[in-house]
């Protein structure tokens, strides 16, 4: 749900004919989760057009009272060459390739309140203050793109968010990125090594590298942009976020079972994405890992068979699918 310029996914909502808008509503009327992040929908500083989706989504769906979200790095301009092509002011430019700030960011809707004066925002975290990061170079070891370019580098392609959400049992955090996408660079491997050091960024968190460690009642969700199997990234960042003794991996699937194709070693039943050819095809790059000491009652992903209206609505809305777990809060 993002567009090539501040308004128009706005517009779009309002006008109440696009498909792609209307399939999104169909599948969260559908599941109607109590929390639910959305991915790449665009910020403004508002909140208008995230409430238009909200109002939408009412008609015949949950009402979700609590929105949260915040001016995400896609787009956000440096004034510097961030990928050392020699030129300023292109989208790669940006803090997060985007056309223009606030394009492609993340929303949180809630049906229970968000508690947002103990949010914890780490979207201005710079990428070389993360500890053990792993910053691109040139062949002979300076600073790719430049050292100036790295003292201003974010560590977040989107953002990290720490978000409370006070359910009745008290608060669950909310732990939400979006990662880089780990391919569309140069040798340096730049994207490669911030979508592993953005992934990593949640190991460091819970272990306290940036203040008091979180003890209980925490999901880390998002987009990770990594398949710990078949992704042409830094796999080892998403294998070890997987196996950190304090998550558990729900291993939400769809319901379908589904062949694996050729060429592709992970379970393809686990895939959260399809990229029609020439693109990878399916992965599994979307993720909800809650803390061990909650009970997961059920997970899956919202996946209707091919050929299907369901499937078709599916597809319309995007090419990644709606990923969820049920929860049992201590």
């Amino acid at each position: 749900m993002d567009r090539k310029g501040p308004g128009l996914l706005l517009r779009d909502i309002l006008r109440d004919q696009v498909a792609q808008i209307d399939a999104v509503a169909q599948i969260i009327t559908q599941t109607a989760p109590d929390i639910v992040l959305l991915q790449k929908l665009d910020y403004d500083g508002d909140l208008l057009a995230l409430q238009a989706l909200r109002d939408r989504l009412a008609r015949g769906g949950p009402y979700y009272e609590h929105l949260f979200a915040l001016r995400p790095n896609i787009g956000m301009p440096t004034g510097l060459d961030m990928d050392g092509d020699g030129r300023r002011g292109d989208e790669r430019d940006a803090q997060g390739f985007g056309a223009f700030s606030g394009q492609s960011g993340m929303a949180l809707l809630s049906r229970h309140p968000i508690d947002t004066a103990r949010v914890r925002d780490f979207t201005a975290l710079l990428w070389r203050d993360l500890p053990g990061a792993i910053l691109p170079t040139h062949e002979d070891g300076t600073p790719f793109p430049s050292e100036m370019a790295q003292a201003v580098q974010r560590l977040s392609y989107t953002g990290h968010w720490v978000v409370p959400v006070m359910m009745p049992s008290g608060p669950l955090q909310i732990m939400a990125f979006h990662a880089s996408p780990p391919v569309f660079d140069g040798p340096e491997d730049a994207n490669g090594r911030r979508n592993h050091d953005e992934i990593r960024f949640w190991q460091h968190y819970i272990g306290g590298a940036f203040g008091p460690p979180p003890t209980q009642r925490f999901v880390v969700m998002g987009d990770a942009n990594l398949d710990p199997a078949d992704s042409d990234g830094r796999r080892g960042a998403i294998r070890e976020l997987l196996a950190d003794p304090r998550l558990q991996d729900p291993k939400p699937a769809r319901a379908d079972p589904i062949p694996p194709a050729a060429g592709k070693t992970g379970d393809p039943g686990l895939h959260t994405v399809y990229w029609d050819d020439p693109g990878p095809g399916g992965m599994r790059v979307s993720y909800i890992l809650p803390s061990r000491d909650m009970t997961v009652i059920d997970a899956g992903i919202h996946w209707p068979p091919e050929g299907t209206e369901g499937g078709e609505i599916a597809a319309t809305a995007s090419h990644h699918r709606l990923v969820w777990v049920d929860l049992a809060l201590p």
